[in-house]
């Protein structure tokens, strides 16, 4: 039972806090219980703090009694790759960059944990194994990943995160602003970092981040304006600490919606952050560094460069003309990209990963005891019309939805047990698309 401040007294004198004895007159609520005990809400807000810490600080102590990492235990990177070739079609520059990114940092943590151990212990650990490499301290190494929408950055990051061994979380740096500002604080990154590590400060700050559409934190202008660039430049320039390393004051359960809470201090020196966007139009930027329209002695010069690919080519001084800042860029020093698709590859990724988009509708319609089969004759529409609307993977899904939309309404109620998808069958399906 609660009662307000406008029902003092009403409850034979239960008009005072149990805890802190202050009158219902003084508090925003009041909660009676049995044998006349009442408690205020300002009471239950402080010990509900009270407990949030207490949690927060046995997971911590759950953390440091966890076995430490091993050498012997790590993937290689070829093997991290052959991992994700089994559910990523391609990319093979932007696997390899991010299996050895995601084994250094394990040896990071190794050398880390070796290093600590040692001085401790006055001794190396035994669980050490070579990770002590001379008191040289090993510098992280930040990734960015550019690439046209649907070509599987994303995908990579989260095919990934199935084999760490560490926390990971995927953020998306469209909602970032600078701080006082509408939207989230760029230290809502490593809140939803601690919560993927329960709350373990030790695990979180052994963890990976991945911050997806980063070119959307691209500088609006070079022009100064009278007006700050609070969702751009402002989110740059509050990520570079937070990049390099430095401990940061963070909100558990998010700074806005919980003014109230205790701050927990996380160190940011050892966790791995992954970027990665689309960057749309950066080969405007590519194409004027390169001169690809040079007339003149140097037309040669040009003339062995893949102009239908020119993200290859990127570097850099790109990313800045495009709307980094130099700060920035320097503190995320691996650069790979991720080729577009063409038809070839896009009609592996139909059907030949693990998760395949047809595997995953046949197992749909399986799933109500109907079996389903495509032509080839389909597949080939259907990677003609992802290469026609230009979505990348993304638009085989989208297709693919359209067509098989009327079967999963019909089929369920039918009794129907086998139905095979034909070009006659789809056709009519993609070309609704463009009408509606």
């Amino acid at each position: 039972m609660a009662n307000n401040k406008d029902n003092h007294g009403r409850h034979g004198g239960m008009d005072s806090c149990s805890f802190c004895g202050r009158s219902a007159m003084d508090v925003g609520m009041l909660f009676s219980g049995m044998n006349g005990a009442t408690i205020c809400d300002e009471c239950i807000s402080r010990g509900y703090d009270v407990l949030q810490e207490q949690n927060t600080s046995r997971h911590n102590k759950a953390g440091k009694n966890q076995p430490a990492l091993k050498q012997s235990d790590l993937m290689k990177p070829q093997e991290i790759k052959d991992f994700l070739d089994r559910y990523v079609i391609g990319q093979d520059a932007a696997k390899k960059s991010l299996a050895v990114a995601v084994y250094n940092h394990y040896k990071r943590l190794l050398a880390a944990d070796a290093k600590r151990s040692a001085a401790a212990n006055k001794k190396p650990s035994p669980n050490s194994e070579s990770a002590i490499v001379d008191d040289v301290e090993i510098e992280k190494s930040n990734i960015i990943m550019v690439g046209e929408t649907g070509t599987g950055k994303t995908l990579l990051a989260r095919t990934i995160a199935r084999l760490l061994k560490v926390p990971f979380t995927i953020v998306d740096a469209t909602v970032l602003t600078e701080a006082g500002y509408v939207g989230e604080d760029v230290e809502s990154i490593l809140s939803r970092l601690l919560q993927v590590a329960d709350y373990n400060v030790e695990q979180a700050e052994r963890g990976i981040v991945f911050i997806d559409e980063v070119d959307k934190i691209a500088r609006k202008s070079d022009n100064p304006s009278i007006t700050r660039d609070v969702s751009g430049e402002g989110v740059q320039q509050a990520l570079l600490k937070i990049l390099e390393g430095t401990t940061v004051n963070v909100p558990p359960q998010g700074g806005r919606k919980h003014p109230e809470q205790k701050f927990v201090q996380v160190n940011t020196s050892n966790i791995l952050f992954i970027c990665g966007g689309a960057f749309d139009g950066i080969e405007k930027k590519i194409s004027q560094r390169l001169n690809t329209r040079v007339v003149g002695y140097n037309q040669g010069a040009v003339q062995h460069l893949d102009k239908k690919n020119l993200m290859q080519y990127i570097t850099p001084q790109d990313l800045r003309s495009f709307g980094l800042i130099p700060e920035l860029v320097g503190r995320v020093p691996v650069l790979t990209y991720l080729q577009p698709l063409d038809k070839t590859i896009l009609r592996q990724i139909l059907t030949e990963p693990k998760n395949s988009i047809i595997r995953q509708y046949t197992k749909l319609f399986e799933l109500d005891g109907v079996k389903i089969s495509f032509e080839d004759e389909v597949l080939d529409y259907i990677v003609d019309k992802a290469v026609e609307f230009k979505l990348g993977a993304r638009g085989l899904r989208s297709i693919c939805e359209a067509i098989v939309t009327d079967a999963m309404f019909e089929l369920p109620s039918a009794g129907v047990k086998e139905f095979t998808v034909t070009v006659d069958y789809a056709r009519p399906r993609v070309d609704k698309m463009h009408v509606q």
